[in-house]
């Protein structure tokens, strides 16, 4: 079996693993799945709660995501380890990476799914951040599609000032496409300006139908 059968078959066993955690603890629920595409390049681009979300963006898809991670995660050699195996890219945040803009680009052509996210770090309120511009360029050089998720209830279970995370519910909602030739009518930053719109939108509609406190922008 080749090296990259034997990662594909790591993943699912991990990511099964994954979502008995996640039903287990966090009853964990996804919604809009459909919107994922089927084939081709896509993005997931996605607000960033706390360091469960590269899970559960992943638990409802049947396809294979790679994940962009700052560098700083791979300093512990296990924990390297582990996300490497599951094809974690590192990116060294606030700072030109070409190396890494290079990787991601040729996994997207590869017609392959990549999740990140552009906040390019953990919300410390709940809040929904402007996202960073610079993902436009990989989804106009990959002809990718791009997909806006929005995470809920991963702040209440494990904000960033607590050490370990708490049991509670957490609800992913993967928003309606922005397909490739939507994206090449936009620069880099009309396009981080309409995703961050959309899913503070959904984030809005999402809590006050759920009766949850609204996030006040």
């Amino acid at each position: 079996m080749s090296n990259e059968r034997l990662k594909a078959v790591w993943y699912w066993i991990v990511k099964w693993i994954c979502r008995a955690f996640g039903i287990l603890f966090f009853r964990f629920r996804a919604y809009g799945s459909q919107n994922v595409p089927d084939k081709g390049a896509f993005i997931l681009a996605s607000n960033h709660q706390s360091y469960l979300d590269p899970i559960f963006c992943s638990l409802a898809l049947k396809r294979r995501l790679h994940f962009v991670a700052r560098d700083s995660l791979f300093r512990n050699w296990f924990f390297a380890g582990l996300i490497y195996s599951l094809s974690a890219i590192p990116v060294k945040p606030g700072k030109p990476d070409v190396s890494s803009m290079k990787r991601i680009i040729a996994t997207l052509k590869e017609g392959r799914g990549v999740c990140l996210f552009p906040e390019a770090t953990r919300t410390s309120d709940g809040k929904i951040r402007p996202f960073k511009p610079g993902f436009g360029l990989l989804c106009r050089r990959a002809e990718a599609t791009v997909v806006p998720v929005l995470l809920d209830g991963a702040f209440e279970c494990w904000p960033r000032h607590k050490r370990i995370f708490s049991p509670g519910q957490i609800s992913i909602c993967y928003g309606k496409a922005i397909t490739p030739e939507q994206v090449k009518e936009m620069d880099n930053r009309k396009l981080a300006e309409v995703v961050t719109r959309r899913l503070r939108r959904m984030q809005k509609d999402w809590r006050a139908k759920h009766g949850k406190k609204p996030v006040r922008y």
